[in-house]
């Protein structure tokens, strides 16, 4: 039982470490378009993030599906900034009016390219290791509660600046996904593979 709790431990910092901004970045795009009022629409993402990230990783240690680090680390900003383009062409579409199929499709996917991101390090924690299912699960424990603490702290945010500023929702999506996408270029052009 230690174990697993070194491994939450271990999910909690993969999704909390600010050196990796990346995985941050990624949740406040996704969360930007949604209120406290729509917290299950959003917890519903995070959540469908969380599998499919556990199952690329899943998929990488048992060495099912392999693919080129190099192409995921460009993929991951890749990812970021489709997010964040994706609020600012829906930005005037009413929340309610918004479909949930194409964010938890498009949420789904960038999860597995985030997943197969972390699986070499993930694999190399692993070695020597001869039980990896309970690893993984713990390991995605702490992903699920560092996403949630982010979402809600995104959620907060947006609720601190439009009430203080009286802000529109749709202005702070708007500037703060046009933040999102200015921090992403430098790590596309960082990580382009060719």
């Amino acid at each position: 039982m230690q174990d697993f709790f070194f491994y939450v431990e271990l999910g909690l910092n993969h999704v909390l470490d600010f050196a990796a901004y990346d995985h941050i970045l990624f949740l406040a795009a996704m969360s930007l378009p949604f209120t406290f009022s729509s917290w299950k629409k959003v917890l519903l993402l995070a959540t469908v993030f969380t599998t499919t990230h556990c199952l690329s990783l899943l998929l990488s240690v048992y060495d099912i599906v392999l693919i080129d680090g190099g192409l995921i680390e460009f993929l991951i900003p890749v990812t970021i900034l489709l997010t964040a383009v994706f609020n600012l062409l829906y930005v005037k579409t009413l929340s309610k009016e918004r479909s949930m199929v194409l964010h938890t499709l498009a949420t789904a996917f960038f999860g597995l390219i985030h997943g197969f991101g972390f699986s070499n390090y993930f694999k190399m924690l692993m070695s020597g290791e001869d039980e990896q299912f309970s690893p993984l699960l713990g390991f995605a424990t702490g992903i699920e509660l560092s996403q949630v603490l982010i979402v809600f702290m995104v959620l907060a945010l947006t609720y601190i600046v439009q009430s203080l500023f009286k802000i529109r929702h749709l202005h702070f999506i708007a500037i703060a996904s046009i933040l999102i996408v200015i921090i992403t270029i430098p790590m596309l052009i960082d990580t382009f593979p060719w």
